[in-house]
């Protein structure tokens, strides 16, 4: 995930709203990823990442 660091993108008032998935997948094809793998596995660390973020976002702003 470290690699796509870049690809992450954010809505209006800065929650994210996910990974620019083509982005992230020719990076997988550029590094000989199994892309199949990897499309498979992206949703899943997406979503991950979209609640992780946006909760660390939401208790900063309570504090």
């Amino acid at each position: 995930m470290l690699r796509l660091q870049g690809q992450i993108r954010f809505g209006g008032i800065g929650t994210v709203t996910g990974i620019d998935l083509v982005a992230a997948l020719q990076l997988a094809e550029n590094l000989n990823y199994d892309k199949r793998a990897i499309s498979h596995l992206l949703p899943m660390a997406e979503a991950g990442l979209i609640t992780a973020l946006n909760k660390d976002r939401t208790e900063q702003n309570d504090e």
